[in-house]
């Protein structure tokens, strides 16, 4: 018999719109600079042809629900909301070709990636990896995932109002790398696996939120979710 040393985590686990069911979670992508706007206030110009998509993870055990109240983090004086679309994938793949990079999606929700600002700002100077910056504990926020299977959505109005005052808005269309190209492009780095949950791009208009601010974020035809930013731990 194999005795832990300590409790297991808890496997992490989205809802399913309309189900009581819950979708178990393999891993969490991010997709980095996939607004034109959004990487034009970041200080940066993408240009699509000369360049591919890039990419940063955060641990699953980070993620938290619709609804939930977040901790604002340790270590920061700049913390900010991202809104993005996520795609949730319901089948694996590796070297999937674009034609057919579609088929390996389950469905849709709406995510906050919420972000040290100061602290990634100050890495990425240095030439430093990101990840005090973006694995931040309660920082991946993600709603409901609507069952879309096989659907290439892209298009779609993204809002993000924090205590009722509009921050972002922009639509699916506006990104850079659709979803199909996003799929294809990372399923040449990893065997992607079902449970795997990509956040597409945020648009321009991130900006700081303070204890006791709401953000509440919506994409048409895919859902909401909501995050109430707790006391400073």
């Amino acid at each position: 018999m194999t005795i832990d040393l300590w409790p297991a985590p808890e496997p992490a686990t989205l809802a399913v719109r309309d189900s009581e069911h819950r979708l178990p979670v393999y891993r969490l992508f991010f997709v980095g600079r996939n607004h034109p706007a959004h990487a034009r206030e970041m200080g940066v110009t993408v240009d699509k042809a000369q360049g591919r998509p890039f990419y940063f993870t955060k641990s699953p055990v980070h993620l938290i629900g619709s609804g939930a109240t977040g901790a604002y983090p340790s270590e920061t004086e700049d913390f900010h909301h991202e809104v993005e679309r996520v795609v949730v994938l319901g089948r694996g793949g590796h070297r999937v070709p674009l034609a057919l990079a579609h088929e390996l999606i389950y469905g849709y929700a709406v995510g906050l990636d919420m972000t040290r600002r100061d602290v990634r700002l100050r890495l990425r100077e240095r030439g430093h990896p990101w990840c005090l910056g973006k694995d931040v504990e309660g920082s991946a926020i993600c709603g409901a995932v609507a069952p879309m299977p096989g659907v290439a959505l892209e298009r779609g109005a993204i809002t993000l109002p924090v205590n009722d005052s509009e921050r972002q808005r922009a639509d699916i269309a506006d990104l850079i790398w659709n979803v199909r190209e996003l799929i294809a492009d990372l399923s040449r780095y990893y065997h992607l696996q079902p449970g795997d949950v990509i956040h597409t791009g945020t648009p321009e208009g991130v900006g700081a939120v303070r204890p006791s601010d709401r953000p509440h974020a919506t994409i048409d035809g895919v859902g909401t979710v909501d995050l109430t930013i707790g006391p400073a731990v």
